[in-house]
C-alpha cells in the first residue's frame, strides 16, 4: 500500500467521506485547515530554559515560534499585563502536512502506554486538541536534552461544524483514535 501524506488525504477526502457523512457536493467536505502548536513556560524567569523551549519548538515544527503575552494582570499567578507566558506556532499547507505525518507515524507510537487518542477532545466548533506531556517523543530531540522536558498542546483546526464530522475526518486522515466502547446489554 502506498503511503499518502495528510495533504493528499485532505484532497481525497470527498470520495471517502461522501457515503458516511451524506455529502452531496465536494465543497461540503471537511478539511484540516491548520495546526496550532503551543507550549507555555508560565512564570519561568530562566532565560536559558525559555530559549531552549523556543529552539526545540522551531526544530520540531520547522518554523520560529511567536511569543504570547498575558492580556491582563492576575495576582494569583503573579503575572503582569504583557508578561510573556507561552510560545505559539501556526502550521498550514505543506509544513502542517509534514508535522502531522511525523506526529501520527513517529511521535505518538513512541508515547509510553499509548492506546489511542481520546474521542472526547473535540470541541463544539469542530477542533481537536491533543495534549503531550513530553516533547521528547519526537525524533528531532536529542537524548542528552532529557533533563529539560516540556509539554505542548496541538490543536487541529478543521472546517467541520460538529463533533461527528470532525471524528470522521480525523479517522480518514489516520489519527489513531480510541475505539468506541460498545454498551453491554
Amino acid at each position: 500500500m502506498e503511503h499518502k501524506t495528510v495533504f493528499e488525504l485532505n484532497k481525497d477526502s470527498y470520495k471517502e467521506l461522501k457515503g458516511t457523512l451524506g455529502l452531496t457536493n465536494p465543497m461540503q467536505t471537511p478539511k484540516l485547515v491548520k495546526m496550532v502548536v503551543s507550549s507555555g513556560f508560565g512564570s519561568v524567569k530562566d532565560k536559558r530554559k525559555i530559549d531552549l523551549i523556543s529552539d526545540r519548538l522551531a526544530r520540531l515544527t520547522g518554523q520560529k515560534p511567536i511569543i504570547r503575552s498575558t492580556k491582563k494582570a492576575v495576582a494569583g499567578f503573579k503575572t503582569r499585563q504583557g508578561d510573556p507566558i507561552a510560545y505559539q506556532i501556526t502550521l498550514r499547507g505543506k509544513t502542517m502536512s509534514q508535522f502531522m505525518d511525523r506526529l501520527i507515524n513517529i511521535a505518538l507510537p513512541r508515547t509510553k502506554d499509548f492506546r489511542g487518542l481520546p474521542r472526547t477532545a473535540v470541541d463544539d466548533m469542530g477542533n481537536y486538541t491533543i495534549g503531550l506531556k513530553e516533547h521528547t517523543i519526537f525524533a528531532e530531540t536529542a537524548d542528552e536534552d532529557l533533563k529539560d522536558v516540556f509539554g505542548m498542546g496541538i490543536v487541529l483546526v478543521t472546517s467541520s461544524k460538529n463533533k461527528a464530522t470532525t471524528l470522521a475526518l480525523l479517522e480518514h486522515l489516520g489519527l489513531p483514535l480510541k475505539r468506541e466502547k460498545k454498551e453491554k446489554k
